[in-house]
């Protein structure tokens, strides 16, 4: 047991650093081939802090694992607007000023929504992960569109992130870590499938359980890390649309990609109690979203509250 639970450990500390290289590698490789700077910065943003999702999702599903992989997606949906939110908001009170931040979240909303059908049968199918990656193209083209007509303050912010990944060295540099990121995340991601499922055995719980909670919490480690950062450095629009686009993109994309390479077995009780619970979660953030604007330590609290009741209930 205790073996599992250091690889399990080892497993978020390695996909924690290998999304890290991958995201710089990949950032000056989008730089160097002429992308915007908001544009990179919005993509990297989302993109890259999801990677240890995308990675731990795909591998349980090429191993027959469609509750881990399903359990992964909702548990870090649910962790990103109730604990990181929470805790950014906490960390400092986040005025969102920035307009694709708002129109995002409708989005989140509709790609939400668009999964409660696909759930319906009891299964994702291929065909269905293409139509969630259709919707993943659709949606990062509605993100280079609005980011033309973005504020030059909130352009500054994301330019100003995506900066930070563009530490010096040569081509070979960026494709080497584009490398390293990319098997460590592989690494790490079968680390973790393996040690989460044997946790699950010798703990009595169904991986769905296991999913929801401990590797739903070690794969949110970036987007932790990044909207804490950015709340501190009164960055707001990219702590609140790390935590959007990250949950767009782990359904459309996550759950697209490993519906397209396995097909994915849906529990019951993910249509009854952790889609609910996602559902409701999200729908936290209309109010402050179209009222205030701003995410306060109140607020900020009410998320953490709302993440810690219905992770009772999801848990019960």
């Amino acid at each position: 047991m205790i073996q599992n639970v250091l690889l399990f450990v080892g497993g978020v500390g390695v996909l924690y650093f290998g999304a890290e290289w991958l995201v710089r590698g990949a950032a000056r490789l989008a730089a160097k081939l002429g992308v915007r700077p908001m544009v990179l910065g919005l993509t990297v943003v989302s993109l890259g802090t999801s990677a240890p999702e995308l990675f731990v999702s795909t591998v349980a599903a090429l191993e027959g694992r469609g509750d881990l992989a399903i359990a992964n997606v909702m548990g870090s949906n649910l962790a990103n607007i109730g604990l990181i939110l929470g805790i950014s908001a906490l960390v400092r009170p986040m005025a969102v000023a920035g307009r694709t931040v708002t129109r995002e979240v409708p989005v989140m909303l509709l790609i939400t929504l668009v999964l409660l059908p696909l759930l319906m049968d009891l299964e994702i199918a291929r065909v269905e992960g293409v139509i969630l990656l259709t919707a993943l193209v659709a949606y990062l083209a509605f993100v280079m569109r609005t980011a033309r007509e973005e504020t030059a303050e909130v352009a500054e912010e994301f330019a100003d992130f995506a900066q930070a990944a563009l530490t010096p060295g040569g081509l070979m540099r960026d494709v080497g870590l584009v490398v390293l990121g990319t098997g460590g995340l592989v690494l790490g991601a079968k680390a973790i499938v393996t040690a989460a499922t044997f946790i699950a055995e010798t703990l009595g719980v169904s991986e769905l359980v296991i999913g929801v909670t401990m590797v739903a919490l070690g794969t949110s480690l970036p987007e932790l890390v990044t909207s804490a950062v950015a709340a501190y450095r009164q960055e707001a629009d990219i702590a609140v649309g790390n935590v959007i686009g990250s949950n767009v993109f782990n359904i459309a994309a996550i759950l697209g990609v490993a519906a397209t390479v396995a097909p994915l077995h849906v529990s019951e009780r993910v249509l009854a109690v952790e889609y609910p619970a996602v559902l409701v979660m999200s729908l936290l953030l209309v109010p402050v979203m179209w009222t205030q604007r701003t995410i306060r330590r109140l607020e900020g609290a009410v998320l953490l509250a709302a993440y810690a009741g219905l992770g009772f209930w999801v848990l019960h």
